[in-house]
């Protein structure tokens, strides 16, 4: 993992479920790889949406806290993820990038969108988070 500052460390046991990678972490961008699983697909053969909306919360999560850092601790309030194309076990590595859309006193915005190996977009979300302080 390539950090901007302190590594961030604090990713939980969901996160690990989820199989997320940091390839990068800092204030200003998060990048995260992971892969669809068997265990992540609906019935029909393809990446749960729900998956979708907690990798986008995930990532932009880690995001804000980088950038808040030591001043307090961020929570979601707001997750908005839109889907594009169907993901299955063979879309191979997925990548999903947060960049900040807002970062003021009390709350943060990320946009988070997310890639399959072929680099076509196949989800976009957007967090609120609350900065606690």
């Amino acid at each position: 993992m390539t950090t901007t500052g302190e590594p961030h460390t604090a990713h939980g046991p969901y996160v690990d479920h989820l199989g997320l990678h940091f390839e990068q972490v800092g204030p200003d961008r998060v990048v995260a790889c992971w892969s669809a699983r068997g265990d992540l697909l609906q019935p029909h053969g393809i990446l749960h949406g729900g998956v979708h909306c907690a990798v986008v919360e995930s990532v932009a999560s880690v995001a804000a806290d980088r950038w808040l850092g030591d001043k307090g601790t961020v929570v979601g309030v707001s997750n908005t993820t839109d889907f594009f194309a169907p993901v299955t076990v063979a879309n191979g590595r997925l990548t999903s990038t947060a960049e900040p859309i807002h970062r003021g006193a009390t709350q943060q915005v990320w946009s988070v969108e997310t890639v399959d190996a072929a680099g076509s977009l196949v989800a976009r979300g957007q967090v609120r988070l609350q900065n606690l302080r």
